[in-house]
């Protein structure tokens, strides 16, 4: 994913590693590797467990869920296209804030952008990506919670969209292949219900918890154009600013353009919990 480490924040020290498969080994059990995703233990919804998806957090995402669709532009073949190797696009690039198209077309060049995003992914040691961080700003996420190729379960996901968030918060260390070394805690949802399609574009809802509930937020967010500092309490920003700060000249010394955001225009407010923009 656009994480290369998910880490509980009470984890030791000693814990950050490069990435979570050289920690986690309950994540190691023996997952089909396949392009959709299909294997998931059931989460039950419940009125005084889960809320719906509406009213959601933001302004784009109080529309319904037709509407949000109905709103998507679609993306074009050439939208699909790549040649050579892709990378990781980082922060403060403007690719990481545009709007992603939705996917209407199932063909092999979707498969051919899916299966280089897990090359990206493994080759970065990251157990998840999103498109637009590998600079084509389409609707599609990749990711394998075990974050080793041929081990785990790698899971594609075409135009997703969240039907039903948990109550329950848990707060974790995420780091993002989009800000190399940036470590810092972000609270979401514990579990969550989906809705998506898979590579050849036939339509699945699937129930997510705990870690791979964790990757798909941080991946789904990208696709919305959030970045996971937007869901940061001030104060767990305030540990980082420095860092984006350094981002934010690299990109300029590197273009040679002012950095399209700086990190110290951000207002201050409360760390948004939920999903839409922040």
């Amino acid at each position: 994913m656009a994480a290369a480490t998910w880490l509980h924040s009470s984890a030791p020290s000693n814990a950050l590693r490069p990435f979570l498969r050289r920690t986690a080994a309950l994540l190691r059990p023996n997952y089909r590797r396949i392009h959709q995703f299909t294997l998931i233990s059931p989460i039950t919804f419940s009125s005084e467990k889960y809320k719906p998806l509406e009213p959601l957090v933001r302004s784009r995402a109080r529309r319904n869920l037709s509407s949000m669709i109905k709103d998507d532009e679609v993306a074009s073949p050439d939208d699909l296209h790549f040649e050579g190797q892709l990378k990781v696009v980082e922060y403060p690039d403007p690719i990481l804030r545009a709007r992603n198209k939705r996917i209407n077309s199932f063909d092999d060049s979707l498969k051919k952008l899916a299966d280089e995003m897990f090359d990206v992914m493994y080759r970065t040691d990251g157990i998840g990506l999103s498109a637009p961080q590998v600079g084509i700003n389409v609707q599609l996420m990749v990711f394998n919670p075990v974050g080793e190729r041929g081990e785990g379960e790698e899971i594609v996901l075409v135009n997703p969209r969240v039907d039903r968030y948990s109550r329950k918060l848990v707060l974790y260390n995420e780091g993002c292949l989009s800000f190399p070394g940036i470590y810092a805690d972000v609270e979401r949802p514990d579990s969550l219900k989906v809705d998506a399609q898979d590579v050849a574009g036939a339509r699945f809802k699937v129930n997510l918890s705990g870690l791979p509930a964790r990757v798909f937020q941080h991946e789904y967010d990208h696709l919305q154009g959030i970045l996971f500092f937007d869901k940061m309490s001030d104060e767990v920003l305030d540990s980082i600013r420095e860092d984006l700060q350094a981002m934010e000249k690299r990109y300029e010394e590197k273009t040679g353009f002012p950095s399209p955001e700086r990190i110290d225009a951000r207002q201050r407010r409360k760390a948004a919990v939920g999903f839409g923009k922040s």
